[in-house]
């Protein structure tokens, strides 16, 4: 019985860490981050400033918990990439589950769209930055000839892009994402087809 309610006191105090994760990105873009306090962060959950503090003593972490959380599946992604070969089919297979876990983390993306500022002077910029240079090793080919380097980098764009772009465009979401992807894969495909246009190129 007591393992059952040190599993029911685990699982409550998760759901309150993310609950305060929830409504903090949500007053964040609603008034900017550095117009939000933590103490209106615990008006809005309905506790008391001590009981926020039990789970975090800043915004800064807070926001810092959130990236860990929702860039996790990226981070996972990068380490798996980094061991495979660098083919079509690998890099088809990276862009999907990178679009899905763009998908998962849009909140937070919007939140470091619309707070770049704040951005520049919290610790997660360079660690994002970091990502973004690990993502970019594992679909750009450093071999393949310039062109080609680029539209994989534009595949990467696009979906970064697309994040804050097609929240002017309608249409359903599921739509959209998987239209973002199809293009991000067109641009890869068209990359590891340079080799091919090089080996049929006439001689001299």
């Amino acid at each position: 019985m007591a393992g059952t309610t040190e599993g029911t006191k685990q699982r409550r105090r998760g759901d309150t860490r993310q609950r305060i994760q929830d409504i903090a990105l949500e007053l964040f873009a609603e008034q900017g981050y550095e117009k939000t306090s933590l103490r209106e962060i615990a008006e809005r959950l309905d506790v008391t400033k001590a009981a926020l503090y039990y789970h975090f003593k800043t915004k800064e972490e807070i926001i810092v918990s959130l990236f860990e959380d929702l860039t996790k599946p990226i981070e996972d992604l990068i380490d798996w990439g980094k061991q495979q070969p660098h083919t079509l089919e690998t890099k088809r297979e990276i862009l999907g589950r990178y679009n899905q876990a763009l998908t998962d983390a849009a909140p937070l993306f919007r939140f470091m769209q619309e707070n770049q500022a704040t951005l520049r002077e919290l610790s997660i910029g360079e660690t994002f930055k970091s990502r973004m240079m690990g993502m970019r090793d594992i679909i750009v080919d450093p071999d393949a000839e310039l062109v080609d380097q680029v539209r994989c980098m534009s595949a990467l764009f696009t979906m970064h892009a697309s994040m804050f772009m097609l929240r002017e465009i309608e249409g359903n979401p599921e739509e959209k994402r998987r239209a973002v992807l199809e293009v991000a894969i067109d641009l890869v495909t068209q990359a590891h087809g340079g080799a091919d246009r090089e080996d049929r190129s006439p001689a001299g």
